[in-house]
């Protein structure tokens, strides 16, 4: 069944001056305080960690609810069915090297070793033809992926393209080594930089091939053994993982809206995801997102401003390892008139600007029609197919969608480690990117 939509592009060319300076009035709001960094201050570090099915995500849930509610904005949570990970001991060392250790960490999802471990040979590969090529060479080792972040991507502001070159032997790496008999996969970290803190992240299994554990080296240990490797070395290890899959848990999407003054049907979604893995405390991602819509939320109410179309906050649970939240919502709401999808799920740092998948007039419209996002520099917009994860089910559908892009070239420096904390975000920056979240919403939610 079809998604209700609205042609954005009439909508936009309707918007007139005053409801620029509204949204110019809010972007005035969130620069001139740190709400935005005291929601997320304390997700993060009084809450913590929210991987899915966890008690903290219950928790992360119930507070972001009772602060809503508190602040008078309608709200609700919709049931989500989740899965339920949780990592277990971690442990590696090369017994052909004088057991030297060897920092990792499990990927999402992954089964255990045999409780005692296992231990072979390494063999390394940089892509999937070449795992093709070995075939039953692999047969009975480790395989390790080694394939680094382009820097020269990163460095000129590319690091999510960099990003998806290489994420895909994290997802299938382990179903591909399996195939042709390797007993356990890794690789290298998915990051732009490190000191020695490993990279997780959801993988998934083929259920056609045997599973094996899969797990991530930091980047300087995954140097090590390739160097070891390059100089002709028996590479060999011992690797102890014990992550366990529990049953599926009862979660929730938690959704807070200001209902429109004219046309309420209509709807302008915000949205940010409120799981996060659990080897930080999720402050880049995604907690920076959830603040800056919670506070967009509370800007608008607080300014007596009444949009004509309904401005709906959803923060989605378990965008990190199924994309449950997102999908149930998708179920739930697929027949309203969605206008415009705005997901911000790429950090904190200053912003840039915003993904979108407007084109041509409507594009233009859009950018005639936002200059208050000058202000913050994110008046700039650059053509994607998709621009979310979680909004992706609507994007999908046609409904048109919007990213936010802060500066991102230290994002895989911290992306899904224990340094992603707190202490790397900018209030400052934090309170921009909230004012470029608010503006948008508003011009597209109208006056």
């Amino acid at each position: 069944m079809a998604v209700f939509r609205w042609p954005l592009v009439a909508l936009l060319f309707a918007v007139n001056a005053f409801a620029q300076s509204n949204a110019d009035r809010l972007v005035t709001s969130a620069l001139s305080n740190t709400r935005a960094y005291e929601t997320l201050s304390y997700l993060t570090d009084e809450i913590g960690a929210r991987p899915s099915g966890s008690a903290n995500a219950a928790q992360a849930v119930a507070w972001t609810t009772s602060q809503f509610r508190a602040w008078g904005i309608d709200v609700r949570t919709e049931k989500v069915t989740v899965p339920h990970w949780v990592r277990g001991d971690e442990r590696a060392r090369l017994v052909s090297h004088n057991n030297q250790k060897i920092v990792l960490t499990a990927l999402g999802g992954s089964i255990a070793t045999p409780a005692q471990g296992l231990t072979a040979d390494v063999i390394e590969v940089s892509s999937y033809d070449e795992l093709k090529q070995l075939g039953t060479k692999v047969k009975g080792k480790i395989v390790f992926y080694n394939n680094p972040m382009d820097l020269e991507l990163v460095k000129a502001r590319h690091s999510f393209e960099a990003y998806s070159r290489v994420v895909i032997y994290r997802g299938s790496g382990a179903s591909r080594a399996a195939e042709y008999g390797a007993v356990a996969a890794l690789i290298r970290s998915v990051a732009s930089a490190s000191l020695r803190t490993p990279h997780t992240g959801a993988m998934r299994y083929d259920p056609k091939q045997p599973k094996i554990p899969s797990a991530a080296m930091t980047t300087e240990d995954a140097e090590l053994v390739h160097r070891l490797l390059a100089r002709g070395d028996r590479v060999r290890m011992h690797v102890v993982l014990t992550p366990k899959t529990l049953p599926d848990v009862e979660s929730a999407n938690v959704i807070a809206e200001i209902r429109g003054s004219e046309h309420p049907e209509e709807i302008v979604l915000i949205g940010g995801h409120l799981d996060s893995w659990d080897l930080g405390t999720g402050a880049i991602d995604d907690g920076s997102g959830v603040a800056m819509v919670m506070e967009t939320m509370r800007l608008v109410k607080e300014s007596g401003l009444r949009p004509k179309r309904t401005i709906r906050a959803v923060l989605f649970m378990n965008e990190e390892n199924g994309l449950n939240g997102g999908r149930a919502y998708f179920a739930g709401h697929r027949n309203e008139k969605h206008i415009a999808a705005i997901e911000t799920d790429a950090g904190a740092a200053a912003p840039t600007g915003f993904t979108t998948t407007l084109k041509g007039t409507a594009l233009d419209a859009i950018v005639a029609k936002t200059a208050a996002l000058d202000r913050v520099g994110a008046h700039r917009f650059e053509y994607a197919a998709q621009t979310g994860a979680d909004t992706s089910f609507l994007i999908e559908a046609g409904v048109a969608g919007f990213g936010l892009v802060p500066d991102p070239l230290h994002y895989f420096d911290y992306h899904h480690t224990p340094a992603d904390t707190l202490d790397k975000i900018d209030p400052q920056e934090l309170a921009q990117d909230t004012a470029a979240i608010a503006a948008l919403a508003w011009t597209i939610a109208g006056e």
